[in-house]
């Protein structure tokens, strides 16, 4: 992160590194399944795109082009091969089961994405696996659910971007009560952590409900679950 603010590169970070940074209190949660962060995952705007790749050439990592052909415009992957890591920098949004746009949110926290955008990019995830649900309640547990994004996770932000789309609110709100049933069955949280998380879980959900929907919103629900409302991902699109 240095060499990038050295250089005039934005770049925030995203995937399981940025949990980690953001959740000091809470990161035993994580050391139980033994993450390693052998990959760093970013994101920032493709108006950047020029910079970033002159950056991590500097840095010694090698662009794969392949990837940047198949993504065009939205990702960049880089590798260190002597050090055998990997880097991977998603562009202007977080394109996996859907769409996580980042429009001017980067710059409301550093050195990672706001704590909304890195619990969206969880909880947009239709096929939660072990590591997304830990990393999930340790960042529910370690913040408070308000309006801002000073070390809090903005409900407001959340609630709008499932009131515009009935396919997010779908998945985010099917995999908050997913998370919050993991977290009430687990015997190794303390009953004072089951109790937190299933109270932040309830807040969000109740302000997601209660978030006035989009005449878009209310279109699609009405087809519901009968079409499908969400893409499928690539183990190369999990961070």
């Amino acid at each position: 992160m240095h060499a990038a603010q050295a250089e005039n590169v934005h770049l925030r970070v995203v995937g399981a590194l940025a949990f980690r940074m953001h959740c000091p209190r809470f990161a035993y949660m994580q050391e139980r399944l033994g993450r390693a962060f052998t990959d760093i995952d970013f994101a920032s705007y493709s108006n950047q795109s020029s910079k970033i790749s002159k950056l991590f050439l500097i840095l010694g990592y090698e662009e794969d082009f392949i990837v940047s052909r198949l993504y065009g415009r939205g990702r960049l992957l880089f590798h260190d091969h002597k050090n055998k890591r990997h880097c991977d920098v998603f562009l202007d949004k977080m394109e996996f089961c859907h769409d996580i746009i980042f429009g001017d949110r980067l710059e409301r926290d550093e050195p990672t994405v706001p704590l909304a955008e890195l619990l969206l990019e969880k909880m947009q995830i239709v096929k939660l696996n072990e590591k997304d649900v830990i990393d999930t309640m340790m960042l529910l547990r370690e913040h408070q659910i308000g309006d801002s994004d000073r070390e809090t996770i903005n409900a407001t932000q959340i609630a709008g971007l499932c009131a515009r789309d009935w396919g997010l609110w779908k998945t985010v709100t099917t995999n908050l009560q997913r998370v919050e049933t993991a977290a009430l069955g687990r015997q190794e949280l303390s009953s004072g952590d089951r109790t937190d998380l299933s109270s932040k879980i309830k807040n969000l959900l109740t302000r997601i409900e209660a978030e006035p929907k989009t005449t878009r919103w209310r279109l699609r629900a009405r087809i519901g679950e009968r079409r499908k409302w969400y893409r499928d991902v690539e183990e190369l699109s999990r961070v």
